[in-house]
């Protein structure tokens, strides 16, 4: 099965919390009129794609309906689909990892899917044929050590580790000896599950990232911050909170093929701009992919 397959599977959820609900109520009105956007608007919003989003939607397809004369409830449908591409982009976010070595650093709270995350980015990379080491700076979790390894030997990276509870920022620094040592392509960075209200969390990711910008003061640097779509809304609001400790660069959304949330792609890039660089719909090492974003809203209208 290929990803695009696989997305539109796993977007059933999604796509029966939102298409399904459109296409019965453009079915059931004869015209457009404005009933049909205000019972519109409550799909969008109660599918995650959040109010502001959802009230910004409405009022293009309304101009637009109004421009283009449309009388067809059926084609509001098309031009819904529009909207959306417009909101999350056509263009394919990348990774910026130009410099040898280039750094990933891993954020998100405990649950989300982090370390499993960073098993598959690695997997990516590998088929890329880059050399990656891993650092494991998630010191404070008992186990986590011992998961993000596991995660590692099924990618065939390597890891650079210490004991649990040592000091993050020395596990990265080793790394960073250890790459440039031995010509590694991209060091990634895992990360203790932090929460933004713990503020000694947040202190020692800045120490993180004083030590890398320190030792490889050109290096392309990823912040990647790993979101549950399960929690719909409130995955807007840990984005906001890391964004403004820590300057996310990218997300990576897991978990989509659980819920009926995937709205908050269309939400997080329309509220705060940040691209979604990963997309995972399943458990196999080869269910995280680069977000598409065309793929992806055709898979929502599948």
């Amino acid at each position: 099965m290929n990803f695009f397959s696989k997305l539109k599977n796993g977007l059933k959820k999604t796509r029966d919390n939102i298409t399904k609900r459109i296409d019965n109520l453009l079915m059931s009105f004869g015209k457009i009129d404005e009933e049909l956007f205000e019972e519109l608007e409550e799909i969008l919003i109660t599918s995650d794609i959040g109010v502001d989003t959802s009230l910004k939607i409405i009022e293009e397809i309304k101009t637009r309906v109004k421009k283009e004369k449309i009388t067809d409830a059926i084609q509001v449908k098309n031009i819904l689909k529009e909207e959306l591409l417009n909101i999350v982009g056509k263009e394919q976010p990348m990774l910026r990892l130009g410099t040898k070595p280039s750094v990933i650093v891993v954020l998100g709270v405990n649950g989300v899917g982090k370390t499993t995350s960073i098993g598959k980015i690695c997997n990516l990379l590998k088929q890329q044929g880059k050399r990656v080491l891993v650092a494991a700076a998630d010191t404070f979790r008992a186990a986590a050590i011992d998961q993000l390894e596991i995660w590692t030997k099924r990618a065939g990276v390597e890891i650079i580790k210490h004991t649990e509870g040592s000091d993050p920022s020395a596990v990265v620094y080793d790394a960073i000896a250890a790459a440039k040592a031995r010509d590694f392509d991209v060091i990634v960075c895992d990360t203790a599950g932090r929460l933004h209200t713990k503020k000694n969390l947040m202190e020692e990711l800045k120490k993180i990232f004083r030590i890398i910008k320190r030792e490889l003061p050109d290096a392309d640097i990823e912040t990647l911050l790993v979101l549950d779509a399960t929690t719909g809304q409130n995955a807007v609001s840990q984005a906001k909170s890391f964004t403004e400790a820590s300057g996310v660069t990218g997300l990576v959304l897991t978990k989509l093929d659980g819920t009926a949330k995937g709205g908050v792609v269309v939400s997080i890039k329309s509220e705060l701009g940040l691209p979604v660089k990963f997309m995972g719909v399943g458990e196999q090492i080869d269910d995280l992919q680069p977000f598409n974003p065309v793929e992806f809203v055709d898979a929502l209208f599948a």
